[in-house]
């Protein structure tokens, strides 16, 4: 779906998963798993009030679901130091 289509709500989302994908290429997991939670309650915000539905809400939840497998475990604190 081409960028002239897009509602205001799913602009906003993939604005989030920009952010979100951008701190995690860099490494950033602490702000990556904050972006998750923002994405997160954005996307519920947004079905709850009806303001996305159908094949956007589909694909939205779709792409939560993959990034909730991919940042299980992604934290700093479940890292050990280098030196140990």
């Amino acid at each position: 779906m081409g960028l002239l289509f897009k509602g205001k709500e799913e602009l906003e989302l993939d604005s989030l998963i920009a952010r979100l994908e951008s701190n995690m290429s860099n490494n950033y997991k602490d702000a990556a798993q904050a972006d998750f939670h923002e994405l997160e309650t954005a996307m519920d915000e947004m079905i709850a009030s009806g303001r996305l539905k159908g094949r956007a809400k589909s694909r939205y939840e779709a792409k939560r679901t993959a990034y909730q497998e991919k940042l299980r475990g992604y934290s700093h604190k479940d890292q050990k130091p280098f030196w140990t």
